[in-house]
């Protein structure tokens, strides 16, 4: 039996081209890229969309669902990096850490949605402790999040890594609407829509992700000690996720620490006497927030 064939639609965006580079030195799969002249050739993307083992879709919402109504092989399993597909029951959410046996479910699935950059660190922090019954689900959940400007694409790229003039950061989505949200909700295990505010910030990669709790609105008795210790029960033995110590708080958090790495750092942050919690996720919006997810959620798609 040969190596797994992989194609990635879209391989010349940001999140193609990451995932790209983090395929092609493998010697356990064999990466098929279509010719550069042929990449709007809808019969050839086709052909090669239905030749495959597993396609990768780095492309817009509308073209992602359009390039899988191509795929009639029903041999080809398909991970959708764009939004098209993420809260469809049909498909299978890409974060393996979810719950227990939700690794088990991705190795199974032949439709995977890779999740978004900012959902998964919020639904890391947060679906443990709605599971646990910590944080109830109605609760009033708002999260702000921090990201390099690689996050808005090459547009955004080229704008701050040329001559143009950058804001150093700025907030946006200030429609209180995001594509992100449906699945922060949904997987989060929330009954209503949390009040999102993503912002971007002068550097290219790298992201916090923050969720501000007050225990007077939490079940009698949760205390900071008791979150952390649900995330670190959720989490144990995880590869990728690690609960970072309680108590051990340092003066500040920079959001670029885990830049070209598939981790996710989860920080539980307390001040008792205010009955306040910080929850904040570390990640690479590139690694664990884009194309580090993917071959993750690939390996366990191919048995790799």
């Amino acid at each position: 039996m040969g190596k797994p064939t992989v194609f990635i639609d879209g391989e010349a965006g940001t999140t193609g081209l990451q995932i790209k580079a983090r395929l092609e030195s493998r010697d356990d799969l064999e990466l098929v890229s279509i010719a550069h002249e042929q990449r709007k050739d809808d019969g050839e993307r086709a052909r090669l969309l239905n030749a495959v083992d597993l396609a990768i879709l780095c492309l817009h919402d509308d073209v992602a669902r359009a390039a899988v109504a191509m795929i009639t092989n029903p041999a080809v399993k398909v991970l959708d990096a764009s939004t098209a597909h993420r809260v469809n029951a049909e498909w299978e959410y890409g974060f393996p850490e979810l719950t227990p046996d939700h690794a088990d479910r991705i190795r199974t699935a032949t439709r995977v949605a890779n999740p978004g950059c900012y959902p998964t660190g919020a639904i890391a922090l947060l679906r443990p402790l709605v599971d646990a019954g910590l944080v109830p689900a109605d609760l009033p959940i708002s999260i702000h999040a921090v990201s390099g400007y690689s996050g808005g694409g090459r547009q955004m790229i080229e704008k701050y890594e040329g001559d143009a003039q950058t804001d150093p950061y700025f907030i946006y989505a200030l429609t209180l609407e995001h594509k992100h949200v449906p699945e922060m909700r949904h997987y989060a295990g929330l009954s209503f829509t949390p009040l999102f505010v993503p912002s971007v910030g002068a550097f290219r990669q790298g992201m916090l992700v923050q969720v501000p709790l007050h225990l007077r609105m939490l079940p009698t008795g949760v205390s900071g000690p008791q979150i952390h210790e649900a995330l670190v029960a959720h989490y144990a033995g995880q590869r990728y996720v690690r609960v970072m110590p309680f108590g051990d708080t340092p003066a500040t958090l920079a959001p670029e620490a885990l830049n070209d790495t598939n981790m996710l750092e989860l920080f539980v942050f307390e001040n008792p006497a205010a009955g306040q919690v910080l929850l904040v996720a570390r990640l690479d919006n590139l690694g664990k927030g884009a194309s580090g997810a993917a071959v993750q959620n690939l390996e366990l798609m191919l048995g790799l």
